[in-house]
């Protein structure tokens, strides 16, 4: 069975994705695949790195939404590598302010790309992580706690929640959405921030459990790339892809007996 290192990036065909995809290739020891869900995007970035900078990023076609595309990658890296080192949850959507979706489709759509997408991408590829491996999920400062109400806030903070129990929370997001209630019972007031929310709880949730685990030093944090200029942010942000990739970079890329479930913002363990 191969043994050679490899680093998974998904939504990494354009952005900040496709800025750790090139970033990763020049500092990781190792194979590093850059995955979209349009394959021919996805190939046409693998070109350009290639031919214009002569990195050489490996592609995978991939969909975060879809089990069987799921499936399909991690097969493809379970025969080609036999393991997993790297894992950065990049994918993701945001509604821009001025859509005129309704506030329940804003919302359902939002938690199952960024929240339920990236909880299945995890569970997917947790057998496979070997020793010394990293996950990094990122997450954003619209997801602090700041912008809850205490009610809210304990939920999140319960050191006793669990996946199941998280996704139960999700769950009564949704039922708040739909009711109207979600600023008056202490949420987020936006979907987005809400979904990174739980990114970062799921962080935790997930740190804990793969301490607790047989496999050794592997590390799951979630971090916020900045405010960057992409489809998803606008041309107002300050930050370019590439300076947008550091934080999500550096996590990937941790010492042993570095910090495990934390939120990372500026390369360093920012307060959630």
């Amino acid at each position: 069975m191969a043994s050679k290192r490899v680093a998974v990036v998904t939504g990494s065909n354009k952005g900040i994705g496709l800025a750790i995809v090139r970033s990763l290739c020049k500092k990781f020891d190792g194979d590093v695949i850059l995955t979209s869900r349009d394959e021919g995007r996805g190939k046409e970035a693998v070109k350009q790195l290639k031919e214009k900078e002569s990195l050489n990023p490996v592609y995978h076609q991939l969909d975060i939404t879809n089990a069987q595309s799921i499936e399909g990658l991690v097969t493809f890296v379970k025969d080609t590598y036999g393991g997993l080192d790297v894992l950065i949850n990049n994918a993701g959507i945001a509604y821009k302010s001025a859509s005129t979706a309704p506030d329940l489709e804003q919302a359902t759509v939002t938690m199952a790309t960024n929240f339920t997408a990236t909880l299945n991408i995890s569970r997917a590829f947790f057998p496979l992580l070997r020793p010394g491996a990293r996950v990094v999920n990122v997450a954003s400062f619209t997801g602090k706690l700041s912008k809850y109400g205490p009610a809210v806030k304990a939920k999140f903070t319960d050191p006793n929640l669990t996946e199941a129990g998280l996704v139960s929370l999700m769950e009564e997001y949704i039922s708040v959405i739909r009711e109207g209630k979600a600023s008056e019972l202490g949420w987020n007031n936006t979907k987005y921030g809400t979904s990174k929310t739980a990114v970062i709880a799921l962080s935790k949730i997930h740190a804990k459990e793969l301490a607790a685990s047989d496999k050794k030093d592997i590390l799951v944090n979630s971090c916020c790339p900045g405010w960057v200029k992409t489809d998803m942010a606008g041309d107002r942000a300050p930050l370019t892809p590439d300076e947008g990739a550091v934080t999500p970079v550096t996590c990937a890329l941790l010492p042993p007996g570095s910090p495990n479930g934390e939120f990372w913002r500026d390369q360093k363990v920012s307060e959630w």
